[in-house]
């Protein structure tokens, strides 16, 4: 099964930008995901149980760096984001 994770990242401290450009670049160096980046989120899809530990590695190691930040998620089932699309356009 595909998962897509919607998720922003707000680190709770003055320099904020540079955190979340490390953060996005490191969800953009794994080739096994689909990443597209907004203003305002990132959308990663992938398979899920390999997203899921992708995606806890990523936040403890933002933790670790930058000790207290939010992260708003949002999970959906890919593939069933793909048949409902499919049969709309039937």
């Amino acid at each position: 099964m595909n998962l897509m994770i919607e998720m922003s990242m707000y680190p709770l401290q003055d320099e904020f930008i540079a955190p979340i450009k490390g953060f996005i670049e490191r969800l953009n160096s794994d080739t096994r995901f689909d990443v597209v980046t907004t203003p305002t989120s990132t959308r990663i899809v992938g398979e899920h149980f390999a997203l899921m530990q992708f995606i806890a590695d990523e936040t403890h190691r933002a933790y670790q760096q930058v000790g207290q930040a939010i992260f708003v998620c949002k999970f959906l089932n890919a593939d069933a984001m793909s048949t409902q699309q499919n049969n709309s356009k039937s």
